[in-house]
Formats: structure tokens, sequence, C-alpha cells
């Protein structure tokens, strides 16, 4: 189980810059291994090259999320020398996904404790995380935090109702302003247990009256009333499960896998969420393999982008699928990253239906867990606009091409800017 600790064999350089365009202070960690003076360089002088060297660390059961054109990325935990270590809990990370910059912000207020397999989403310009594993276990306490007003004050919030009980490794819908949470594994005294149709045991993992498991539960989170309720669910309801993934599709949510005991499955179901019915989606070959810790993130109306996770023979994986919920069927889809294996990633919807994969482990880390990263992900699921393909072919080249370097401060003034931070991008991605 991670838990805080001093780090050893790393140390962190903190440069302070004073940039007078921005007339703002900016703090930059550089990560060396060895001794203090080990790596360190001289302050760069100008903002782009200090900015692209700032970079979120490597991190596993983060949460991520969008919002407008910024990815925000907070905690987590990392193997170092062999132990697990949360990451910090009063800092997020700001990626730039015009850009391609990193910035990380100070939190303040009733801080989470620092944990990872937290269930984050955002709503109305608030992150809220629910559950999680810190260092005393599962937690089923609920946060949130303003993204727009740049302050990053956390809020532990007061509610009505029974909240679920505590658990990690959960997922949710946003629907109708609610926030709607699904599954997961955590633990329960003996008299919450009703019936194993709900919460399955985990045999191996009791004490005294307090038993682990997994549960199939729909809890709701109202924000408006800052209430807790269950709403009573029809159909065929999926097996108790966690580390699976959920995506939302207009009035419907999906959810895709997971693990249930030993078992990792490749099933996939869907909650009504008006009626609350549930129903199975069983897709004709070929499909996807069984998993968990993997993403489902929704790239159209009818879309969903399937990425990574932990096969049932235990191996990280890197394929990726979508599945068209009109039709039920899977189609595997080629990409650049096939060398790049992922589990407890996180994945975003971005700008034209692009996914952005961050962090996550290459490594089976249930015995060895060292492959954790910090990469960002590109994946394109559909064609793109005439626009974007040009603004991307300019930022591109331009830096190899003369004609298009003195074509360059002829271009309209307001799409200029635009593709100056694209350029910055893939400059800021060729040093990677």
């Amino acid at each position: 189980m991670p838990y805080q600790t001093a780090l050893p064999k790393i140390f962190i350089t903190v440069e302070i810059c004073w940039f007078k365009s921005a007339d703002v202070f900016k703090i930059l960690f550089r990560k060396t291994h060895g001794s203090a003076g080990a790596g360190s360089s001289a302050m760069d002088s100008t903002f782009e090259r200090n900015c692209s060297e700032l970079v979120a660390g490597e991190r596993s059961g983060h949460t991520a999320l969008v919002e407008g054109n910024v990815m925000y990325v907070w905690g987590g935990y990392v193997s170092i020398a062999d132990t697990e270590v949360f990451l910090p809990n009063d800092e997020i990370w700001l990626f730039d996904l015009k850009s391609g910059i990193w910035e990380m912000c100070s939190m303040s207020g009733e801080v989470p404790s620092s944990m990872s397999g937290t269930c984050g989403c955002s709503l109305n310009g608030n992150m809220y995380i629910f559950g999680g594993c810190h260092a005393n276990g599962q937690t089923n306490q609920l946060y949130c935090v303003n993204l727009l007003d740049g302050k990053y004050t956390w809020k532990r919030l007061e509610y009505n109702g029974s909240p679920p009980s505590p658990r990690d490794k959960l997922s949710c819908w946003v629907f109708s302003d609610r926030l709607i949470y699904f599954g997961g594994y955590g633990h329960k005294q003996l008299g919450e247990i009703n019936n194993n149709r709900t919460f399955l045991v985990d045999d191996a993992s009791w004490a005294d009256e307090i038993f682990w498991g997994w549960n199939n539960e729909v809890h709701i989170f109202d924000p408006r009333s800052a209430s807790w309720f269950e709403p009573r669910t029809s159909g065929r309801t999926p097996d108790p499960r966690a580390a699976h993934a959920s995506a939302t599709l207009g009035s419907k949510g999906y959810i895709y896998g997971g693990r249930i005991r030993e078992c990792r499955t490749s099933d996939i179901h869907c909650l009504d969420l008006e009626s609350w019915t549930w129903s199975e989606i069983v897709p004709a070959w070929p499909v996807p393999v069984g998993r968990s810790w993997h993403t489902l993130t929704a790239i159209s109306d009818t879309a969903l982008f399937l990425f990574g996770g932990m096969s049932v023979d235990g191996k990280p994986i890197s394929d990726a699928w979508i599945l068209d919920v009109e039709t039920q069927k899977w189609r595997e889809i080629e990409h650049p990253y096939i060398n790049k294996p992922r589990l407890w990633h996180t994945a975003c919807q971005a700008k034209d239906s692009d996914v952005i994969v961050f962090g996550g482990s290459s490594d089976f880390i249930l015995l060895v867990d060292k492959g954790h990263s910090n990469d960002a992900l590109v994946f394109q699921t559909q064609p793109y606009s005439l626009f974007r393909i040009c603004e991307d072919y300019i930022a591109k080249n331009v830096e190899n091409c003369k004609t298009l370097q003195k074509q360059l401060p002829y271009m309209p003034a307001k799409l200029l800017p635009a593709v100056q931070r694209r350029m910055l991008f893939f400059r800021t991605s060729r040093k990677e």
C-alpha cells in the first residue's frame, strides 16, 4: 500500500524565474537523480524553453480530466526504491492541450489525503473526487475544487443521506447535473452486507467483523441538494467488480470489463440514466480480451474508445478499440503507441475527438511496480478538419521549411497566436 515518505535518492532543483511579459513568477521543478548538484544546469533564458522542461511526475492511479483546452492531473502514486509513495496532495498539474506546456499550481483549503484509486469527474467547472485509497485504507469522503477561479481551494462536502461505503477503483457518470457512481473495491461491516449479489466478499481479506470485497451498487450525489441516494434499478445487473472503466453517451452510462475476484472480464453493460434499467451488450466477434485497469472514453455520440489495461494473463496491454454502440460492433484500430502498454492510466477526450492518455504503468503492478510513466499519448480517433490539418502541418514543419518561415508573419492576426502555440506543442513533443 502506498504511503507518503521522503523520496530517497531523488533531489528537486527549484528554479524561480521572473518573466516581465507576464509579470509573474514561475516555479520550475527539475527532477535529477544522484547528488543535489548532479544534472543541474543554468537557468534557461526564455519562457518557452523553461516551460517545456516542467513536466508532471510519473504516476499511476491518479485523476485526470479536461476543462476547455486544459487537462488537470491530481494525485496517484509512484514507486521509489521498491516503495510505493503517494504523490503530493496539495498540488495540481495543468497541461495545455494546444501548446503542450505543463504548469504546477498549489492547492489549499480542506485538502484531501494523498491517495490513489479515487474517482474524479468534472461538473460545471468543478472537479469532484470521491473514494480512493490513502495510507489508512479506503475512504468514502467527497471533495470538490473549482478549476476555473485560479485559486484551487479544496472543500470537503457535507451531505444528507447515506454515502457509499469506503471504496476505491470505482467509476462514475455525470448526467443531469448529478454524479452517479458504480462499483469498486472496499470494505463493509458484517451488518451492512445484505447479499452477495451486490457485495461479493473477498475471502482473503477480512478482520473481525469488517469484510472487503467488490460491489455493483449505484449511488447518486446531487450537488444542488448536497444529498446521497440510491436509485431502484431493474434489468440485468452487472456482477460486482472494480478496476473497470465507464463512459457516458447521452442519457446512457456504459461500463466495460474489470476485476471480479481473480477474473478479468470483457463484458459491457449499459445503464439508462433516466429509467435506471440495466442491459448487457453482446457484440459480435472480434472482441477485446478481458482486462482491468483500462480506460473507456466517449469520442462521439455513438462511439467509445477502449485502451490498454491488464489482460486476463496479467500482462500490460496496448491495444485500442472503438465500439459503435448502435451496431454493437468492436473495431480494433492501429496506432503509433503499440510499444507503450499502459494500465491504471487516465484517458480524456480533447478537441476533435482526440483522446489524451496520461501516466499509468507498464508493469504487472501486483508483482513488479517500477514502470510508471508521465508521457501524454495523443490518439486521433476521427478525421481532422481541413483547418486542423493545415494548422498541424505548419506547426510541425515551419522550423525546417524556409518558405513557411517567410510566410508565417503574414498570417492573420487572430490565427498567428494559435499556430505559434501549436508550434510549441510539437517542439515540446520532440524533446520528450
